[in-house]
């Protein structure tokens, strides 16, 4: 699968795609996000890859949308009229597969690419990584999910503040309000986000991929209702009962390894 504005190296279970316009800090298209989303949905088919990797090229992982491409003098019109993808139908499809979705973050992640950093479901930071969302400098009124993603992330209060102020926050300040997992030297970086992938991967993927469902559809309901999809998903036979070659072999190394 040949892309224009990503690379996809696909190895060892884990599939890294990389944002790859360095030259304008990965800012994104309407064209390049469609690739996204593709990239990202056929990771989701490959029943090879277990885990993807998120990161952009260059100085920065993301600088939202190309704002000259798309307000330019055909950019905007077929952007209103829907040709293009957006942001939002990209992370519903990083949502909606089965694989944990890893973002490697350094220097700016702002706007949209901010947005692609809190919906991968485990964010790492380089020590340089800035997020911010501008959509109320320019004018403009999110139509990706921001103002409703965000608060469910840091709260209501502290997403009023970052959307109304348009100042950016550091790796560590990210970290403290939950949405960064965890801040590494910038060298560290790639190192640290394939040693997540290995770990995950050293797990059962027909659970991660359960678990994963289970977390997002739980936190957009109440406890009683995800509680009841915990349930489902146990007595629909996705859990522990059915015939489950993977848990199987899984089970019977640990009752070998105890004798």
């Amino acid at each position: 699968m040949n892309f224009s504005s990503l690379i996809v190296e696909k190895r060892g279970g884990a599939a890294t795609i990389t944002l790859n316009r360095p030259e304008a800090l990965n800012a994104q298209t309407p064209q390049s996000l469609a690739e996204l989303k593709e990239a990202f949905a056929d990771a989701g088919r490959d029943d090879s890859i277990g885990v993807v990797i998120l990161r952009g090229a260059g100085r920065a992982f993301c600088a939202g949308m190309d704002l000259k491409t798309t307000f330019g003098q055909d950019g905007l019109a077929d952007f209103q009229a829907g040709r293009g993808v957006r942001f939002g139908v990209v992370c519903e499809t990083m949502e909606a597969i089965g694989k944990p979705i890893i973002a490697a973050v350094q220097g700016h992640a702002v706007t949209g690419g901010f947005l692609l950093a809190y919906t991968a479901d485990i964010l790492i930071a380089a020590d340089n990584a800035q997020f911010m969302d501008s959509h109320a400098r320019w004018g403009l009124i999110p139509g990706a999910g921001e103002s409703q993603r965000l608060p469910r992330r840091v709260g209501l209060a502290k997403a009023k503040e970052l959307l109304f102020t348009c100042e950016p926050i550091g790796a560590l300040e990210a970290q403290r309000l939950g949405l960064v997992n965890r801040v590494v030297p910038l060298e560290k970086l790639d190192e640290e986000a394939r040693a997540l992938a290995d770990k995950i991967l050293a797990n059962s993927r027909n659970t991660i991929a359960i678990l994963k469902a289970l977390v997002n559809d739980g936190a957009r309901a109440s406890f009683d209702t995800g509680m009841n999809l915990e349930r489902i998903a146990v007595k629909g036979g996705m859990a522990n009962m059915e015939p489950n070659p993977d848990r199987d072999t899984r089970l019977q190394a640990f009752k070998e390894k105890k004798r």
